[in-house]
Protein backbone atom coordinates (compact mmCIF):
# COMPACT_ATOMS: atom_id res chain seq x y z
CA UNK A 1 0.00 0.00 0.00
CA UNK A 2 1.18 3.53 -0.77
CA UNK A 3 1.09 5.62 2.20
CA UNK A 4 -2.01 7.56 0.09
CA UNK A 5 -4.02 4.57 -0.68
CA UNK A 6 -7.24 4.56 -0.25
CA UNK A 7 -8.55 2.43 2.55
CA UNK A 8 -10.79 1.28 3.54
CA UNK A 9 -11.54 -0.32 6.99
CA UNK A 10 -15.14 -2.23 7.50
CA UNK A 11 -16.10 -2.45 11.39
CA UNK A 12 -13.84 0.54 12.71
CA UNK A 13 -15.81 0.73 15.57
CA UNK A 14 -15.01 -2.87 16.86
CA UNK A 15 -12.37 -4.01 18.85
CA UNK A 16 -10.51 -4.78 15.82
CA UNK A 17 -11.21 -2.51 12.92
CA UNK A 18 -10.37 0.69 15.44
CA UNK A 19 -7.31 -1.21 16.10
CA UNK A 20 -6.69 -1.77 12.49
CA UNK A 21 -7.39 2.36 11.94
CA UNK A 22 -4.96 3.56 14.88
CA UNK A 23 -2.21 1.17 13.55
CA UNK A 24 -2.87 2.51 9.80
CA UNK A 25 -2.53 6.13 11.16
CA UNK A 26 0.44 5.20 13.16
CA UNK A 27 2.39 4.13 9.97
CA UNK A 28 1.61 7.40 8.09
CA UNK A 29 -1.46 5.90 6.26
CA UNK A 30 -4.37 8.94 6.42
CA UNK A 31 -6.52 8.01 3.49
CA UNK A 32 -8.71 5.93 5.37
CA UNK A 33 -12.71 5.68 4.52
CA UNK A 34 -15.20 4.15 7.52
CA UNK A 35 -18.51 4.25 7.75
CA UNK A 36 -20.89 3.61 10.74
CA UNK A 37 -23.36 1.18 10.60
CA UNK A 38 -26.17 3.15 10.99
CA UNK A 39 -24.19 4.77 7.83
CA UNK A 40 -23.79 1.80 5.70
CA UNK A 41 -25.47 -1.67 6.64
CA UNK A 42 -23.13 -4.37 5.43
CA UNK A 43 -26.61 -6.53 5.58
CA UNK A 44 -27.89 -4.35 2.75
CA UNK A 45 -26.39 -5.86 -0.44
CA UNK A 46 -27.61 -2.55 -2.33
CA UNK A 47 -25.95 -0.39 0.20
CA UNK A 48 -22.76 -2.30 0.09
CA UNK A 49 -22.89 -1.93 -4.16
CA UNK A 50 -23.93 1.73 -4.02
CA UNK A 51 -20.74 2.53 -1.51
CA UNK A 52 -18.09 0.75 -3.03
CA UNK A 53 -19.30 2.54 -6.87
CA UNK A 54 -18.78 5.69 -5.54
CA UNK A 55 -15.80 5.92 -3.26
CA UNK A 56 -13.88 3.26 -5.49
CA UNK A 57 -11.40 2.16 -2.24
CA UNK A 58 -8.21 0.77 -2.91
CA UNK A 59 -7.62 -1.75 -0.36
CA UNK A 60 -10.19 -3.03 1.97
CA UNK A 61 -9.64 -4.76 5.50
CA UNK A 62 -12.94 -6.43 6.30
CA UNK A 63 -13.00 -6.46 9.86
CA UNK A 64 -16.80 -6.56 10.35
CA UNK A 65 -18.07 -8.95 12.14
CA UNK A 66 -21.49 -10.55 14.80
CA UNK A 67 -19.62 -11.54 17.48
CA UNK A 68 -20.03 -13.31 20.97
CA UNK A 69 -19.09 -15.70 23.22
CA UNK A 70 -20.29 -19.10 24.11
CA UNK A 71 -23.92 -18.03 25.11
CA UNK A 72 -24.33 -15.48 22.93
CA UNK A 73 -23.02 -17.71 19.82
CA UNK A 74 -25.76 -20.90 21.64
CA UNK A 75 -28.59 -18.84 22.13
CA UNK A 76 -28.35 -17.02 18.17
CA UNK A 77 -27.41 -19.51 15.84
CA UNK A 78 -29.17 -18.82 12.87
CA UNK A 79 -28.77 -14.87 13.49
CA UNK A 80 -24.92 -15.07 14.06
CA UNK A 81 -24.64 -16.94 10.69
CA UNK A 82 -27.08 -15.14 8.39
CA UNK A 83 -25.36 -11.67 9.29
CA UNK A 84 -21.94 -12.36 8.92
CA UNK A 85 -22.22 -14.61 5.70
CA UNK A 86 -24.29 -11.97 4.30
CA UNK A 87 -21.98 -8.74 5.14
CA UNK A 88 -18.59 -10.65 4.62
CA UNK A 89 -20.27 -11.56 1.13
CA UNK A 90 -21.47 -8.41 0.24
CA UNK A 91 -17.97 -6.74 0.80
CA UNK A 92 -16.05 -9.03 -0.91
CA UNK A 93 -18.34 -9.23 -4.00
CA UNK A 94 -18.62 -5.29 -4.19
CA UNK A 95 -14.76 -5.06 -4.13
CA UNK A 96 -14.37 -7.36 -6.97
CA UNK A 97 -17.02 -6.04 -8.52
CA UNK A 98 -15.49 -2.50 -8.11
CA UNK A 99 -11.58 -3.68 -8.90
CA UNK A 100 -10.43 -3.20 -5.15
CA UNK A 101 -6.14 -4.08 -5.43
CA UNK A 102 -6.27 -6.28 -2.62
CA UNK A 103 -8.49 -6.92 0.24
CA UNK A 104 -7.62 -8.88 3.85
CA UNK A 105 -10.41 -11.04 5.63
CA UNK A 106 -10.40 -10.99 9.16
CA UNK A 107 -11.84 -15.02 10.88
CA UNK A 108 -11.44 -16.65 13.82
CA UNK A 109 -9.90 -19.12 15.21
CA UNK A 110 -12.97 -21.01 15.69
CA UNK A 111 -12.44 -21.76 11.96
CA UNK A 112 -10.35 -25.03 12.95
CA UNK A 113 -11.82 -28.45 13.91
CA UNK A 114 -12.97 -28.79 17.39
CA UNK A 115 -10.23 -31.61 18.13
CA UNK A 116 -7.89 -30.40 15.39
CA UNK A 117 -3.98 -31.34 15.87
CA UNK A 118 -2.43 -28.63 18.65
CA UNK A 119 -0.92 -26.90 17.78
CA UNK A 120 -3.19 -26.12 14.61
CA UNK A 121 -1.77 -24.92 11.15
CA UNK A 122 -3.53 -23.22 8.69
CA UNK A 123 -3.47 -26.47 6.59
CA UNK A 124 -5.89 -28.23 9.07
CA UNK A 125 -9.22 -26.48 7.60
CA UNK A 126 -11.96 -28.91 6.97
CA UNK A 127 -10.53 -31.86 8.15
CA UNK A 128 -13.00 -32.83 10.62
CA UNK A 129 -16.26 -31.41 12.13
CA UNK A 130 -16.06 -27.99 14.38
CA UNK A 131 -16.75 -27.31 17.78
CA UNK A 132 -21.00 -26.69 18.10
CA UNK A 133 -21.32 -24.31 20.61
CA UNK A 134 -19.87 -21.72 18.02
CA UNK A 135 -20.54 -23.62 14.43
CA UNK A 136 -22.93 -20.91 13.01
CA UNK A 137 -19.87 -18.42 13.53
CA UNK A 138 -17.35 -20.93 12.13
CA UNK A 139 -19.27 -21.56 9.04
CA UNK A 140 -19.94 -18.33 8.09
CA UNK A 141 -16.04 -16.90 8.68
CA UNK A 142 -15.04 -20.34 6.71
CA UNK A 143 -17.32 -19.12 3.82
CA UNK A 144 -16.07 -15.84 3.85
CA UNK A 145 -12.40 -17.02 3.45
CA UNK A 146 -13.06 -19.92 0.97
CA UNK A 147 -15.14 -17.26 -1.40
CA UNK A 148 -11.49 -14.88 -0.88
CA UNK A 149 -9.79 -18.13 -2.62
CA UNK A 150 -12.28 -19.04 -5.36
CA UNK A 151 -12.25 -15.53 -6.85
CA UNK A 152 -7.96 -15.52 -6.39
CA UNK A 153 -8.49 -19.16 -8.64
CA UNK A 154 -11.14 -17.91 -10.52
CA UNK A 155 -10.05 -13.97 -11.63
CA UNK A 156 -6.42 -13.69 -10.33
CA UNK A 157 -7.66 -11.37 -7.78
CA UNK A 158 -5.20 -10.55 -4.41
CA UNK A 159 -7.36 -11.22 -1.48
CA UNK A 160 -5.75 -13.22 1.50
CA UNK A 161 -7.12 -13.82 5.11
CA UNK A 162 -5.83 -13.81 8.21
CA UNK A 163 -6.90 -16.04 11.61
CA UNK A 164 -6.79 -14.46 14.96
CA UNK A 165 -6.67 -16.45 18.58
CA UNK A 166 -8.43 -15.15 21.25
CA UNK A 167 -7.97 -11.04 20.76
CA UNK A 168 -8.67 -8.67 24.31
CA UNK A 169 -7.22 -4.73 24.55
CA UNK A 170 -8.98 -1.56 23.88
CA UNK A 171 -12.31 -1.32 22.93
CA UNK A 172 -13.46 -4.92 23.58
CA UNK A 173 -17.12 -5.82 24.26
CA UNK A 174 -17.60 -5.87 28.32
CA UNK A 175 -21.60 -6.75 27.94
CA UNK A 176 -21.90 -9.27 31.40
CA UNK A 177 -23.32 -12.32 28.69
CA UNK A 178 -22.29 -11.46 25.12
CA UNK A 179 -18.61 -10.81 25.72
CA UNK A 180 -15.92 -13.13 25.44
CA UNK A 181 -13.64 -14.76 28.30
CA UNK A 182 -11.00 -12.37 28.68
CA UNK A 183 -13.55 -9.40 29.28
CA UNK A 184 -15.79 -11.02 30.76
CA UNK A 185 -13.69 -11.82 34.06
CA UNK A 186 -12.49 -8.02 33.82
CA UNK A 187 -15.83 -7.07 34.68
CA UNK A 188 -16.60 -9.71 37.06
CA UNK A 189 -13.45 -8.94 38.91
CA UNK A 190 -13.53 -5.71 39.07
CA UNK A 191 -17.11 -5.22 40.27
CA UNK A 192 -16.61 -7.97 42.94
CA UNK A 193 -13.85 -6.06 44.32
CA UNK A 194 -16.01 -2.70 43.96
CA UNK A 195 -18.60 -5.02 46.07
CA UNK A 196 -16.69 -6.37 48.51
CA UNK A 197 -17.69 -9.76 47.77
CA UNK A 198 -15.82 -12.75 49.16
CA UNK A 199 -16.40 -15.15 46.11
CA UNK A 200 -16.56 -15.41 42.25
CA UNK A 201 -18.03 -18.60 40.57
CA UNK A 202 -16.79 -18.52 36.74
CA UNK A 203 -18.37 -21.44 33.93
CA UNK A 204 -16.85 -24.75 33.17
CA UNK A 205 -14.04 -26.28 35.73
CA UNK A 206 -11.10 -24.00 34.15
CA UNK A 207 -9.07 -26.87 32.41
CA UNK A 208 -9.80 -25.74 28.72
CA UNK A 209 -6.20 -23.82 26.88
CA UNK A 210 -5.95 -21.11 25.45
CA UNK A 211 -4.15 -18.52 23.60
CA UNK A 212 -4.46 -14.46 23.83
CA UNK A 213 -3.22 -11.94 21.32
CA UNK A 214 -3.21 -8.66 22.39
CA UNK A 215 -5.15 -6.45 19.11
CA UNK A 216 -3.22 -3.77 18.67
CA UNK A 217 -0.26 -6.98 17.76
CA UNK A 218 -2.97 -8.32 15.81
CA UNK A 219 -3.81 -4.69 14.10
CA UNK A 220 0.52 -4.89 13.54
CA UNK A 221 0.38 -8.09 11.74
CA UNK A 222 -2.75 -7.26 9.60
CA UNK A 223 -0.80 -4.29 7.75
CA UNK A 224 2.31 -6.78 7.26
CA UNK A 225 0.44 -9.27 5.66
CA UNK A 226 -1.15 -6.10 3.63
CA UNK A 227 1.71 -5.02 2.25
CA UNK A 228 3.75 -8.72 2.21
CA UNK A 229 1.62 -11.19 1.67
CA UNK A 230 -0.67 -12.80 -0.78
CA UNK A 231 -1.99 -16.10 -1.13
CA UNK A 232 -5.24 -18.74 -0.63
CA UNK A 233 -3.96 -20.37 2.16
CA UNK A 234 -4.87 -18.39 5.61
CA UNK A 235 -2.25 -16.49 7.90
CA UNK A 236 -2.68 -17.68 11.27
CA UNK A 237 -2.19 -14.83 14.07
CA UNK A 238 -1.45 -15.39 17.88
CA UNK A 239 1.02 -15.77 20.26
CA UNK A 240 2.42 -19.39 20.27
CA UNK A 241 1.71 -19.22 23.89
CA UNK A 242 -1.38 -20.93 26.10
CA UNK A 243 -2.29 -21.31 29.78
CA UNK A 244 -5.49 -22.87 31.35
CA UNK A 245 -8.55 -20.76 31.78
CA UNK A 246 -8.04 -21.35 35.95
CA UNK A 247 -4.75 -19.84 35.27
CA UNK A 248 -6.15 -16.77 33.21
CA UNK A 249 -8.70 -16.20 35.75
CA UNK A 250 -6.03 -16.00 38.58
CA UNK A 251 -3.98 -14.04 36.70
CA UNK A 252 -7.22 -11.12 35.90
CA UNK A 253 -8.28 -11.49 39.65
CA UNK A 254 -4.30 -10.83 40.69
CA UNK A 255 -4.20 -7.89 38.50
CA UNK A 256 -7.34 -6.05 39.14
CA UNK A 257 -6.94 -7.30 42.80
CA UNK A 258 -9.29 -9.56 43.94
CA UNK A 259 -8.69 -10.83 47.26
CA UNK A 260 -11.51 -13.26 47.49
CA UNK A 261 -12.10 -17.15 46.41
CA UNK A 262 -12.63 -18.41 42.83
CA UNK A 263 -15.36 -21.44 42.36
CA UNK A 264 -15.89 -22.70 39.59
CA UNK A 265 -19.64 -24.12 38.22
CA UNK A 266 -18.93 -27.62 36.00
CA UNK A 267 -22.32 -27.79 35.24
CA UNK A 268 -21.41 -24.70 32.41
CA UNK A 269 -20.03 -25.79 28.97
CA UNK A 270 -16.44 -25.66 28.92
CA UNK A 271 -15.79 -25.40 24.86
CA UNK A 272 -13.28 -26.47 22.98
CA UNK A 273 -10.65 -28.32 25.55
CA UNK A 274 -7.41 -26.62 23.82
CA UNK A 275 -7.34 -23.88 20.90
CA UNK A 276 -3.30 -22.90 20.21
CA UNK A 277 -2.55 -21.35 16.59
CA UNK A 278 0.59 -22.74 14.69
CA UNK A 279 2.23 -19.05 14.21
CA UNK A 280 5.17 -20.28 12.28
CA UNK A 281 4.01 -19.15 9.06
CA UNK A 282 3.81 -15.98 10.25
CA UNK A 283 7.44 -15.72 11.71
CA UNK A 284 8.94 -17.16 8.10
CA UNK A 285 7.09 -13.80 6.74
CA UNK A 286 9.40 -11.76 9.20
CA UNK A 287 6.81 -11.29 12.08
CA UNK A 288 5.94 -11.88 16.14
CA UNK A 289 4.14 -10.60 18.20
CA UNK A 290 5.24 -7.86 21.42
CA UNK A 291 2.77 -7.52 24.35
CA UNK A 292 3.12 -10.14 26.69
CA UNK A 293 0.13 -11.22 28.24
CA UNK A 294 -0.13 -9.51 31.94
CA UNK A 295 1.35 -6.44 30.44
CA UNK A 296 -1.73 -6.47 27.88
CA UNK A 297 -4.33 -7.48 30.60
CA UNK A 298 -3.45 -4.67 32.39
CA UNK A 299 -3.71 -2.32 29.18
CA UNK A 300 -7.19 -3.57 28.76
CA UNK A 301 -7.71 -2.77 32.72
CA UNK A 302 -6.72 0.68 32.52
CA UNK A 303 -9.24 0.80 29.12
CA UNK A 304 -12.14 -0.60 30.66
CA UNK A 305 -11.47 1.81 33.85
CA UNK A 306 -11.17 4.62 31.69
CA UNK A 307 -14.34 4.02 29.13
CA UNK A 308 -17.39 3.79 31.83
CA UNK A 309 -20.14 3.19 28.73
CA UNK A 310 -17.94 0.91 27.41
CA UNK A 311 -18.41 -1.28 30.01
CA UNK A 312 -22.17 -1.19 30.37
CA UNK A 313 -22.86 -1.92 26.51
Amino acid sequence: MEKDSKIYVAGHRGMVGSAIVRELKRQGYNNIITRTHQELDLINQQAVNDFFAAEKPEYVFLAAAKVGGIEANQSALADFMYDNMMLEMNVIHAAWKNGVKKLEFLGSSCIYPRMAPQPMPESCLLTSELEKTNEAYALAKISGLKYCEFLNRQYGTDYISVMPTNLYGPNDNYHPTHSHVLPALIRRFHEAKEAGVEEVTCWGDGTPLREFLYVDDLANLCVFLMNNYSGNETVNAGTGKELSIKELTELVAEIIGFKGRILWNTDMPNGTPRKLLDVSKAKALGWTYKTELKDGIRLAYEDFLSNPMRAER
